[in-house]
């Protein structure tokens, strides 16, 4: 069961619900609501799930409805309609005891403007969440300091917010969320406040602490960048509605309409996208069966200079090259073993474009993408070049 669950989640603010309600039924828009009842549409219908351990991003302008859309989730902000099930607790009708129940053991904040106490020491901000729970001194101590132990401040525990750097606070407040040791991290643009340096610091503290702990978390941001560096699935949205959910390669390779692709069209995509989306379908011949003959009348009939050799079951045994082939088909040599070359370039499927640059630069035959030492699929310098400029390549699994 999904951690989170939020279905037909809506929040309307102004004193004509009832009738925006009905226009939203009716397909009216955010803006076309606005001019006819006064009221605004900030989160509209919203429905997604988020898996136990997964870092789901929540991303948009300004106006999106995003930060509405986080508020709702831990009900800072009272829903319109709709509900949000944490563990299987529905929030939405939750009453105030049980509210503040699940607060404190299941979810913590984390906000842009740090919201650090200026006049208590590092280790007393990080306490703070667990002091209010009525956690005993020498106990909570220990947790916020294990905190700041994982993001780095273990030596400043004594000091003072304002004798940190913008990113060294950020980390405070971050050490304070996981000192709850809460099963859901809600992160509001926690790292817009950054300058960009220390900002990608922080995003790649993020994925270390994340690779260690596996919390689920909510992530906000207007960063598309951020976003698909972080996240393991986006949720886009647009006017309060979410207009396509997917992983980063989803969103960025099948945009589901003309305003996701118009976000995404200045991205640079080799961060994004990975050796299995460019990879192609390969020319192979089996080494159980075939010979240099074969090779070679292979190689002709596609227009290669090479080949992959597999073995029944295509794990990669090598290639050989039409060179080769035809001095070998001349001197009547009837094994392939006797012309294989195994020096062969291979990635796996989840390596990033970006590193197969220099691999593929300097290869004389085409990238092989391997998994378990199998042959899926084949890279070639224009499924690179293609996909830079945003044209779609075949994907193949084999």
């Amino acid at each position: 069961m999904p951690i989170i669950e939020v279905k037909s989640l809506s929040k309307v603010f102004g004193k004509n619900v009832k009738e925006s309600l009905q226009l939203l039924d009716d397909g009216k828009k955010k803006d076309e609501i606005l001019k006819q009842t006064g009221d605004t549409v900030g989160v509209n219908r919203v429905s997604f799930e988020v898996e136990q351990g997964e870092v789901f991003v929540i991303m948009g302008l300004s106006g999106s409805g995003k930060s509405t859309l986080i508020r709702l989730v831990n009900r800072l902000i009272e829903p319109t309609e709709g509900s949000v099930m944490i563990d299987g607790e529905n929030l939405a009708s939750m009453n105030k005891e049980d509210l503040r129940r699940v607060r404190r053991e299941k979810l913590s904040m984390v906000f842009q403007n740090f919201g650090l106490f200026p006049f208590r020491t590092i280790l007393e901000n990080a306490e703070y969440g667990l002091e209010v729970q009525g956690i005993d001194k020498k106990e909570r101590a220990e947790k916020a300091k294990n905190a700041l132990d994982l993001v780095g401040l273990g030596d400043y525990i004594n000091q003072y917010p304002n004798q940190l750097s913008g990113g060294m606070q950020q980390r405070v407040g971050l050490a304070r969320a996981l000192a709850n040791d809460p099963e859901v991290l809600l992160m509001d643009e926690a790292f817009s406040a950054l300058d960009p340096l220390i900002r990608k610091d922080m995003q790649d503290e993020l994925l270390e602490l994340q690779q260690k702990m596996k919390k689920t978390i909510l992530f906000i941001t207007h960063d598309l960048d951020e976003a698909l560096r972080i996240g393991d699935r986006i949720a886009l949205m647009k006017d309060g509605s979410i207009v396509q959910i997917g992983t980063p390669e989803d969103i960025l390779v099948n945009p589901a309409n003309d305003y996701v692709e118009r976000f995404v069209e200045d991205v640079d995509r080799s961060k994004v996208l990975t050796a299995e989306n460019i990879m192609r379908r390969p020319e192979t011949i089996n080494i159980d069966k075939h010979g240099p003959r074969v090779a070679l009348e292979r190689m002709g009939e596609e227009g290669l200079s090479s080949i992959y050799v597999t073995d029944s079951k295509r794990m990669l045994k090598g290639y050989v090259t039409a060179e080769d082939a035809s001095r070998a088909r001349k001197n009547e040599i009837r094994d392939l073993n006797e012309i294989l070359k195994t020096d062969v370039p291979t990635v796996e499927r989840d390596k990033p474009m970006q590193e197969i640059f220099e691999l593929i630069h300097d290869s004389p035959v085409p990238i092989a993408v391997v998994d378990d030492g199998k042959l899926v699929g084949i890279i070639i310098r224009g499924s690179i070049l293609a996909a830079l400029a945003g044209e779609s390549e075949v994907q193949v699994n084999v």
